[in-house]
């Protein structure tokens, strides 16, 4: 699998993060024996990056990686989350007891990337963090670099735009989790897509902070994947709905040709033309995505014929109301 520079963090990454979530859920909705056998398929195919969070299935995903790590001689690299809340206050207090908890559940002493879980806006809010109070986690989170219990610090970069915008810039983190898509690839486009987030052009400034970037959502909860709901697709962005969601997919769908592959193929071949993500964190729900996902990397990015069609789609009714 190609390998790919992770921005400053001088490690290189392969083109497919194997993603240990909730929406798609092979850690945490099926068997451990399914779980363990799409691991061990993974690292066969060279996807030597798991990402997972204490939040997902609060803690299961975690532990069940750690359970399958139990062992092994060749361990993936791995990115984790936390979550503070802004309220509680005391954020240094927070990460400690979350990370210690996470690197228990894994079973290691220490994770390649440390990641903060929550949004950021203008203001703060129930899980949202300000540019200050995130910059003010970066500095906790420096603590963590100096006990070696992460090599990096990485942020998610959801929220509101200028906010957003205001953090990357600030240069304190050396990872982030950026949002893009076929029915949103604002992050790299720069355009307004309909009842979703602006993203602006966000990851040339992550470019211009030689950050590491992960992919995430390229199938945007699974609607660019497949017409079957099950019941996991929470839009993540601010002001996204389902129903648009899916109906800006159908769109993307009924102008896909068999060059590009199966759905959810073109959909990973289109993240992984975008020169500004270094990995693309894949959910899977059951071990056959995780095949379709591998014969996806093998075929290659988007040619950039395609590629202009489906950009032409953007500015049709579904995308621009």
């Amino acid at each position: 699998m190609e390998q790919r520079r992770f921005g400053r963090t001088g490690l290189h990454v392969p083109a497919l993060t194997f993603g240990g979530g909730w929406v798609g859920g092979v850690l945490i909705h099926g068997t451990e024996a399914e779980a363990f056998a799409a691991l061990d398929r993974a690292v066969e195919a060279g996807i030597d990056w798991i990402d997972t969070a204490a939040l997902y299935g609060q803690g299961v995903s975690e532990t069940v990686i750690g359970r399958w790590l139990q062992g092994r001689t060749d361990r993936p690299r791995i990115s984790t989350k936390f979550r503070v809340e802004p309220g509680a206050g005391d954020f240094q207090g927070q990460m400690m007891r979350s990370v210690e908890a996470s690197l228990q559940r894994l079973g290691l002493d220490r994770v390649e990337v440390i990641i903060q879980h929550n949004m950021v806006a203008a203001e703060a809010g129930e899980r949202d963090l300000t540019p200050a109070q995130m910059i003010a986690l970066a500095d906790a989170m420096e603590h963590l670099r100096e006990q070696d219990l992460c090599a990096h610090i990485g942020m998610t970069a959801l929220g509101d735009p200028a906010p957003l915008a205001e953090v990357v810039d600030a240069g304190r983190f050396d990872v982030a989790q950026v949002y893009y898509n076929m029915v949103n690839p604002t992050a790299w486009q720069g355009r307004t897509p309909w009842n979703s987030t602006n993203f602006d052009g966000l990851l040339q400034r992550c470019i211009a902070q030689d950050m590491g970037v992960m992919g995430i959502r390229i199938f945007a909860a699974g609607h660019l994947a497949t017409p079957t709901r099950h019941g996991r697709e929470i839009p993540v962005t601010i002001d996204a709905e389902d129903a648009a969601e899916e109906a800006r997919a159908r769109v993307i769908w009924a102008a896909l040709e068999d060059g590009d592959g199966a759905p959810a193929q073109a959909a990973l071949r289109f993240g992984l033309a975008c020169p500004a993500l270094s990995t693309i964190v894949v959910g899977l729900g059951k071990q056959s995505h995780l095949d379709l996902a591998i014969a996806a990397e093998a075929m290659g990015p988007l040619p950039e014929g395609r590629l202009s069609a489906i950009s032409s789609l953007w500015d049709g009714p579904a995308f621009t109301g």
